[in-house]
């Protein structure tokens, strides 16, 4: 499983996203986001955008990451549905880039908008595998 939503807020939406990897869970998380946005599976990898994220541990990391998709997604106007995220933890803490792919945001293929991420909840665990948890401001 790569995401699931869970239902106990009401003003709000809140997902858990799973990796066996950093990768993976940006990746996924990434999507989980999407999913929220819009219909993704109707998304078209039509453009891209590259950018680095950093932080001083994995749920600032996370956080920065998933906020700047946010915007790179209000400001050009593009809804995201493929994601390639590299990511390396050094003594500073974690330092990454994703190449996002999309195409232009249409009506039909809109989902509910989400104003933010929130620090509500916000946490990365890893067990045997990592696990964030995720709650978007709608």
């Amino acid at each position: 499983m790569k995401y699931r939503f869970i239902e106990d807020l009401t003003s709000d939406v809140m997902f858990e996203s799973y990796g066996s990897n950093l990768k993976e869970l940006f990746e996924n998380s990434a999507e989980a986001l999407f999913s929220v946005i819009c219909d993704i599976d109707k998304i078209k990898p039509r453009e891209k955008i590259e950018f680095k994220f950093e932080g001083k541990n994995l749920e600032e990391t996370l956080y920065k990451f998933l906020s700047h998709l946010l915007a790179e997604s209000e400001i050009n106007e593009v809804f995201f549905c493929k994601f390639d995220v590299e990511i390396t933890e050094s003594k500073q803490g974690y330092a990454g880039k994703v190449v996002a792919k999309g195409e232009k945001i249409t009506p039909e293929k809109g989902g509910t908008v989400v104003k933010g991420i929130t620090n509500y909840k916000f946490k990365v665990e890893k067990n045997e595998k990592y696990k964030a948890t995720v709650v978007c401001d709608i």
